[in-house]
Order: C-alpha cells, then structure tokens, then sequence
C-alpha cells in the first residue's frame, strides 16, 4: 500500500522526438516529475560540463526530452 507505481512511454515518447538514443533522458524527466532531487536547469549545466563541446548541439533535444518526459510520466 506503500508503493506506487508510475509509468512513462519512454521508448515511444524518444521515437516520436525522432531519436531512440534519448530514451534515458524521457526516463529521467519522468523520474524528475516524480522526485524532484535535481533542478532541470542544473541537469542542463552537469550537460554542458560534462560533455565534449562538439556534442553542445545535443543539448536542447535533450533538455526537450527531459521535459517531454516531466509531461507524460503517469501514476498508476
């Protein structure tokens, strides 16, 4: 009774985006809905720290992702 149970189209939601590979992203902006540990914004800058300049131009698909994913996580 103390659990709940949410769920997300993760894998549709990244193919209708147009790329499979942000499947994690979709997940993780369900997750973040959910249990807000981290601000989208600080996502966005861990992104721009962490990855390689020349994949910057990423970012927005996925910071669309996570959104996407904040929108259709659902409690079930």
């Amino acid at each position: 009774k103390d659990i709940k149970i949410y769920t997300i189209e993760g894998a549709k939601l990244a193919a209708e985006m147009g790329n499979t590979k942000i499947f994690n992203m979709v997940v993780l902006g369900g997750y973040l809905k959910v249990k807000p540990i981290v601000k989208l914004e600080n996502v966005i800058k861990g992104l721009k720290k962490s990855l390689h300049e020349r994949y910057h131009k990423l970012i927005p698909l996925n910071e669309d992702a996570i959104t996407m994913g904040m929108k259709h996580v659902v409690l079930k």
